[in-house]
Order: C-alpha cells, then structure tokens, then sequence
C-alpha cells in the first residue's frame, strides 16, 4: 500500500499587484506532494518565496492560481465553518519567536486562547492542565506559565510557539524558519525537539529554511526553491549526495565542513550577479542569469521539470534528451 498524500499543491501562484501595474511574482507555479507522517523540507535563499508558499499554502494568503488540497478538501474554497475546523488540523510555527507571541498576554493566556476559541478540553482546569502539559511536552514547565514572552530566551519563546501550534492537537504544521533567529546551539535543540514531538504525536511537517545543513537533519525529502519556482526535489540524502541543479549545488558548497584538510582541499561555487527580482525575472530559466552553465536554450524556454533518475526531480535545460552532453555535466568536483 502507497503513502497517503496528506497534502497536495498544484501549479500554486501567489502574486502581489502593486502600484504602476507592477506585479510582484512571489510564488510563481510550484507543485508538490507532503505525505503522511513524513517532514518535507522546502529551502533556498532569502527573497525566493518559501515563506509566502507556507502562508498561501495553509490560507494566510490568497491564492493568485493553483490549488491546495488537504486530505482531499480544496483550501481555498472552504466555507467559514470548514476553515475553522480545518485550522485544528493545520497549525504553523513563526520565523520570529518574540515577534509571533503577543508581549502583553501571559505563556498560559498565548496557549488557552486557541483551546478556548475552538472549545476544547471542557472546563478551566482541564484547560490549565493541558496547558501544563504542553510546556512540559516543549521542554519548560508548568511555573513558566504566568510569566511574559520577554522573560524568555530566543530558544525558550520558540517552545512557546511551538506549544501554542501543539494546542490544537494537529496533524500537520508548518515550521516557517523556526530555528533562523536562534544561536546555533539552541537550533539543535529545537530540531530535536520538533523529531520528536513528530514521533510522539504522529506529525507531518513543512518544514520551510534556507540552512541545507540544518534541513538535512530533520527532513525526508527536500525541495530547493529560487525565484518562486521549485528547480529540485529528492529525498534528503540522495540531495546532498549528488545534488543535480547548478543551484542546489552552490547552495550546498557554502556549508562548512568540519574536517579543515577536506574543507581546504574543496571548491566552492559562487554564484555570480545578485539575485533577480521577482517583479522582473529572468525569461526561460529564472536561474540563468547567475548559472555557470548557461545555454543560449536556458534565455527562451522554460526548463521542463522532469524524473532525472529514480525519485530525483530537476528543472534544467542540462539534463534534455536533446541537448549535448552527458547528464555527469553539471556535477562541479569538489562541491561537499
């Protein structure tokens, strides 16, 4: 028996319309399958739309085109009743842990709140107690629930965030950058604990970042995001072993290795120009312009997204059956 998909975006588009008829391509046409239990991983630099595809894809934002399919239901064209009960499945965890908590309310006021709207757990002591129970799930405790968010640490106001997203008991979240404000050595504690939280409470996750180093910890498989499209997907180990697209690549070049004699010896990619903007992207392959390998093909037509080998999805004009060359042409020596 196959995996379920739990979640399906289809040819998902989120434009912004601004003044002068600009139109600002955040998400420009990205597909993906999440399966049930699994964490699938979504990088790639700042500015390339991974946070604005999160917020579209659980309805903090509108669609401009495209679906999204939970479970089988349309997203974006539930009724008011069918969002509300769709949010007790669907939660998310913010970037900013301080920013996302509200500095005038308690930690047990941010966690009852959507307990009480939603009207679960019958009467104010089973309320408390499920409270409790979730800072201790998160790793603080039950004396930490009448403090404020501004006597915590980074770390500790991210367990906060990610207790108030577990209030609901949902079945799948998204986790927008939530170890990207932190210090490094509290992001390894909070992996740890998202691992498992998803073991205990049979949880799926998105899990959006721009750390590959990071990302491969936590994640089944990954798709490497630039310009609002998805230009890679695999599964995680198969990505670092022998990423495929001239981006993913780079991306992976520029994590340290901490042997020194093999950082040393390594080459490392660089990219060069700046990133385009989505108001005027490139023609044909939005990466073109900052690709080693570009083709007079890559300025006029759209690379088709297609199975290079087994499970591994890539967007790149290198790998058609009609262009010269073998598919051995893009893998840059050194990269890891």
């Amino acid at each position: 028996m196959g995996k379920q998909v739990l979640l399906e975006v289809e040819n998902l588009k989120k434009h912004f319309f601004l003044e002068k008829g600009e139109v600002l391509k955040a998400v420009d046409g990205i597909s993906i399958q999440i399966f049930k239990g699994e964490t699938f991983g979504l990088v790639g630099e700042s500015g390339c739309g991974k946070s604005t595809a999160g917020r579209t894809i659980i309805g903090l934002y509108d669609r401009t085109d495209g679906s999204v399919s939970y479970d089988g239901d349309d997203v974006h064209g539930m009724n008011e009743k069918e969002t509300f009960a769709f949010y007790r499945k669907m939660q998310m965890i913010f970037q900013d842990p301080y920013a996302s908590l509200n500095p005038r309310s308690t930690v047990k006021e941010i966690i009852l709140e959507p307990m009480e709207v939603h009207n679960l757990h019958s009467g104010k002591r089973a309320r408390l107690e499920r409270v409790y129970q979730l800072l201790e799930d998160v790793g603080l405790n039950r004396e930490h629930a009448n403090r404020y968010p501004h006597e915590f640490s980074g770390g500790q106001r991210q367990r906060i965030g990610i207790a108030r997203a577990l209030a609901l008991d949902p079945e799948f979240i998204i986790a927008d950058e939530p170890i990207s404000a932190l210090d490094v050595s509290v992001q390894a504690q909070v992996v740890n604990l998202l691992k498992r939280l998803q073991k205990e409470k049979m949880l799926t996750y998105l899990f959006i970042a721009h750390d590959l180093s990071m990302v491969k910890q936590i994640s089944d498989r990954i798709a490497v995001m630039y310009l609002g499209h998805i230009v890679e997907l695999s599964n995680s180990w198969e990505l670092y072993k022998k990423p495929l697209h001239p981006y993913t690549q780079a991306l992976l070049s520029a994590i340290p290795i901490p042997d020194p004699d093999v950082e040393d010896r390594r080459e490392r990619i660089i990219l060069k120009g700046e990133l385009p903007s989505p108001i005027t992207p490139p023609s044909g392959c939005v990466f073109r312009t900052r690709c080693p390998f570009e083709m007079d093909i890559c300025a006029t037509e759209k690379p088709v997204w297609q199975e290079v080998e087994e499970k591994h999805y890539a967007a790149c004009h290198l790998y058609n059956s009609e262009q010269p060359g073998d598919k051995a042409k893009p893998q840059l020596a050194g990269w890891r």
